[in-house]
């Protein structure tokens, strides 16, 4: 009886530990984001395992059920797509369900978008703040307002259409000079950092536009 929570690759599908391979292999049950793309995964490794799709809509319909079946004795690995569950990804309600039925949690460590972002950018890293993605509409000014005053090295998620308008945003609200770094398709073949000004950066990806998977790091407030 037991979950574990299982980071897997952000790209590069060697970016994953012995451990994490053997605990898919030894698990009874993996739960998966999406059985297309983990199948990748699984396959790449010759997992041969049972999957259930658990996702941002499925997830408050199927936690009984899975409760149920971690309490009967069997072991669960959950993974998502890319990177480290239940951070910008699924997996914080099925945590605490199990955490309030005494059911073992233990997550492994591995794969997390914004960390080699994070150090790699040239921008601050002894402390920083993850906000993940901006709100969409309601809260995005107030929480671009909040950022504006934040000492702290700023990292967010972004997806590629909406990249310009965020770099943008940041600028108005943060400073057109503030220093700033794009990190794109991390660990992929076409793997890229773009550090400058965010107005700079805005103008660069809007005559440019991005694809992939991106994590915007922003340096803090200065004194």
């Amino acid at each position: 009886m037991r979950l574990y929570l299982v980071p897997s690759p952000i790209g590069n599908l060697g970016d994953i530990t012995y451990r994490a391979v053997e605990v898919l292999r030894n698990a009874d049950v993996i739960l998966c984001e999406d059985t297309r793309t983990s199948g990748v995964l699984l396959r790449h490794y010759d997992i041969q395992k049972p999957l259930t799709p658990y996702h941002q809509h499925n997830e408050h319909k199927v936690l009984p059920h899975l409760i149920e079946q971690i309490m009967a004795g069997k072991k669960f690995a959950l993974i998502t797509d890319a990177g480290t569950p239940g951070i910008s990804d699924p997996g914080f309600l099925l945590v605490r369900e199990c955490v309030r039925n005494n059911i073992p949690v233990e997550c492994l460590p591995g794969a997390t978008a914004f960390v080699p972002a994070l150090v790699q950018s040239g921008i601050p890293a002894n402390r920083f703040v993850f906000e993940g993605f901006l709100p969409l509409k309601k809260g995005r000014q107030t929480m671009l307002k909040k950022l504006a005053k934040e000492e702290r090295t700023i990292i967010l998620y972004e997806s590629p259409h909406r990249l310009v308008k965020t770099l943008q945003e940041l600028a108005t609200y943060l400073g057109a000079e503030r220093q700033a770094a794009v990190c794109r398709e991390l660990t992929k073949m076409f793997e890229e950092t773009n550090k400058n000004t965010l107005t700079a950066l805005a103008a660069h990806y809007e005559a440019h536009p991005p694809k992939g998977e991106i994590v915007i790091v922003v340096e803090g407030l200065s004194d």
